[in-house]
């Protein structure tokens, strides 16, 4: 299964909407530097599918690529889909294995007071970085299943 890279998106803090990159660095189990969310836990990328948003925007929701802060946004792979352990291959170096699927969220955050929902805790995925790079808007991304 093969997807691209629709929008690369970091912030300087959590719960916050992120800013759209034209290129980031990726680093080995720390994640994409300068984003909040990156360091040495499970969850240093996060990935929506655009699919995901196109649903969101589709109820009436002004929203984008970035505003549900997730790192990655993707296109053609069902994130879904992916069981935890599963790879996916970034470009040519940046590999990223998955390590939870949906999160719980406590409190309405930044993102919930103006989208007026978040997709993020149902259909986004989070991943650990097991070789980093750099990644760029439109590059491929392909599914490595693990054998487990």
């Amino acid at each position: 299964m093969k997807g691209k890279i629709v929008a690369i998106s970091i912030s300087s803090e959590k719960g916050m909407q992120k800013i759209n990159q034209s290129e980031v660095m990726v680093k080995e189990n720390y994640g994409i530097v300068g984003d909040a969310h990156a360091g040495k836990w499970h969850r240093q990328i996060s990935l929506l599918a655009q699919e995901s948003i196109d649903k969101m925007i589709a109820k009436g929701l002004n929203v984008k690529a970035g505003d549900f802060a997730e790192n990655i946004t993707t296109q053609g792979i069902d994130l879904l889909a992916l069981e935890i352990g599963d790879r996916l291959k970034l470009g040519m170096d940046v590999v990223l294995e998955i390590t939870q699927k949906g999160k719980e969220c406590h409190s309405r955050c930044a993102i919930y007071e103006q989208a007026g929902d978040c997709v993020m805790p149902r259909e986004g995925i989070f991943a650990r970085v097991i070789k980093g790079g750099k990644l760029t808007p439109g590059m491929e991304i392909e599914v490595v299943k693990c054998n487990v």
